[in-house]
């Protein structure tokens, strides 16, 4: 350990932010990086505990505490107070294979279980991790790498998010071929058009989709397998096949007025912000826009915060954002100790920019929609929403919310469902003959699935999660496969 009092010398210094009324003029990030010499001085603050939690990915509270990815995090930290970034570089890319995605959209598991946060401020491990990744990109260390001999076996994926590229890129390292499907124009999945620009910038995910086809990945794009592709074609072609197509069904809202035009999924609106930026920079006037009008989200969450830092940029007039469940403490209570997730409320980007611009956060707790109002044209004109409390079963003790019956109406023009997903899609399970759960993903054992060479990941085999996730189930999946095809694995 270089430093054992850095902790009680520097302070934390995250990244800094671009004002909130400044960045919603524009669609790029806005976390400009620190220097090099403040980037060691964080470093420093890293304890190299003991018993490093941050880096542990066990399940306390019935929620993951620490990186699910098991990243080396005391190593690196010392490295890069030491100002060996390369070396900080070889031993991040031992347990992650795309930093520049987690260290950009990952809430930081990692940096709720540091020993720093017990008393005081944890370590800015996701910066420090951003700050590895993105000075090797600048100083050109990050060259392709092809495997030196190949196996003979090919194997297609399909889904091109984050576990479909981790386990690609694994699959790949190990000397098999690779050829990626992604029936979306351009790879990526919920990284390309799930998450917006100004998170994460559509350049850092070609950049690596660029680096990977010259270690040898094909991606194959506007491939809808199950759909226009047959699966029949994969397993006739391919020694395996791995499903990797998320968990996109989305959750929707049975109430009248569900038909009203301006009622959109947000993963829908999403995603025509995101693919009319690239395509045009908004000239194809194809993107779902908010421009003018008064916004309605339902759900919290990543996306739901994702969709108010939309609508902002795009210059809507209100933005309400409806929230299911009580609203959470500012502090952890005796219930939810360190080194478990803080059960705590958190403001995220959409809300800062809410704040700063009508002056009053966007959430309102306890809150549902029980109807969408529309005029005789179908267009959405409002919605009534109806108050909740939680009330508790004395039977099953589980406890739900309910309507207290108190009710109000909101004026708005658009309405964006945020209430999360259900599954998978089915078409593509169903086209290759898989078996599913009672909630929708693709039932498996030990990433196979009940079909011979068909193996599952990511959110289409655990359900709607993190990237962090991905990357990890990704990195898991390949192993499984490339030990089914060689008999044994090194990955």
């Amino acid at each position: 350990m270089g430093k054992p009092t850095g902790f009680l010398e520097y302070t934390r210094q995250g990244n800094p932010s671009e004002a909130p009324l400044a960045r919603i003029r524009h669609y790029n990030e806005f976390h400009p990086r620190l220097g090099r010499e403040e980037r060691m001085r964080q470093g420093a603050r890293c304890m190299e505990c003991g018993v490093p939690f941050c880096q542990s990915g066990a399940v306390l509270g019935g929620m993951v505490s620490g990186c699910p990815l098991h990243n080396l995090i005391p190593e690196w930290n010392d490295l890069v107070y030491h100002g060996s970034f390369h070396h900080a570089l070889e031993r991040l890319l031992k347990t992650n294979n795309f930093p520049e995605f987690t260290g950009r959209v990952c809430p930081a598991l990692c940096e709720a279980a540091c020993t720093c946060g017990l008393h005081g401020e944890p370590v800015t491990v996701r910066d420090n991790e951003l700050g590895i990744i993105e000075d090797a990109w600048e100083r050109g260390l990050m060259k392709p790498r092809p495997p030196k001999n190949r196996t003979g076996k090919r194997i297609a994926v399909v889904g091109s998010g984050p576990s479909g590229l981790a386990c690609a890129d694994q699959l790949n390292s190990r000397g098999h071929s690779v050829t990626v499907f992604e029936r979306e124009d351009r790879p990526g999945g919920l990284l390309m058009y799930g998450i917006p620009n100004m998170k994460l910038d559509k350049a850092v995910v070609e950049r690596r989709v660029k680096l990977m086809q010259a270690e040898g990945v094909v991606f194959r794009t506007g491939m809808d397998v199950g759909g226009a592709v047959p699966a029949e074609q994969l397993l006739a072609d391919f020694d395996a096949v791995v499903l990797c197509c998320g968990a996109k069904k989305p959750r929707d809202l049975n109430v009248p007025g569900r038909d009203a035009k301006g009622v959109h999924f947000a993963v829908d609106y999403l995603t025509s912000v995101t693919k009319s930026l690239l395509d045009s920079g908004f000239a194809d006037g194809k993107a779902i826009n908010a421009a003018g009008k008064n916004v309605l989200v339902i759900g919290g969450g990543d996306t739901g915060n994702d969709c108010q830092g939309t609508a902002l940029r795009q210059g809507c007039t209100d933005l309400m954002a409806l929230e299911m469940m009580p609203q959470p403490p500012v502090e952890r209570t005796a219930a939810n100790p360190w080194p478990e997730w803080p059960r705590v409320l958190k403001v995220d980007y959409g809300q800062t920019e809410c704040i700063a611009k009508f002056g009053k956060d966007p959430r309102v707790y306890q809150t549902t929609v029980k109807e969408f109002l529309k005029d005789e044209a179908g267009n959405l004109t409002g919605a009534v929403i109806s108050c909740l409390k939680p009330e508790r079963d004395p039977e099953t003790g589980r406890t739900s919310m309910v309507p207290t019956g108190k009710e109000f109406t909101y004026d708005c023009q658009l309405a964006f469902i945020a209430a999360g997903f259900t599954g998978c899609e089915n078409y593509t399970a169903d086209a290759f003959g898989v078996e599913l759960t009672a909630r929708g993903n693709v039932a498996d054992h030990s990433f196979k699935t009940n079909v011979d060479k068909v193996f599952v990941c990511g959110d289409m085999r655990r359900g709607q999660s993190l990237v962090v996730w991905g990357l990890r189930e990704g990195r898991d999946c390949a192993a499984e496969v490339d030990r089914c095809l060689m008999g044994y694995t090194n990955l």
